[in-house]
């Protein structure tokens, strides 16, 4: 594995963790797209740091369960502001 893609999987990884973020986030800070960041999280980190990878897992899970929620109150807000018209 190249040593910038190691580096961007760790740094990847960190950012995860202290922000809480998703991969969508996640992808638009560091300017790739969302499945460079999934496969490095999943397959890469696990390589480099298998500390790191378990626990940006288990904020990835979080953020999985969390999902249909934070989808649901999108869905209100956009009903909501169409039915003001």
């Amino acid at each position: 594995m190249q040593e910038h893609i190691k580096k961007r999987a760790l740094e990847i990884g960190a950012y995860i963790i202290e922000s809480s973020s998703t991969v969508r986030q996640t992808a638009e800070i560091f300017g790739v797209s969302k499945s460079t960041v999934h496969k490095d999280v999943t397959e890469r980190l696990p390589q480099i740091n298998e500390n790191l990878s378990s626990k940006v897992k288990t904020v990835l899970d979080s953020n999985k369960a969390e999902r249909h929620i934070r989808g649901g109150e999108a869905t209100r807000r956009k009903y909501k502001e169409s039915n003001v018209v």
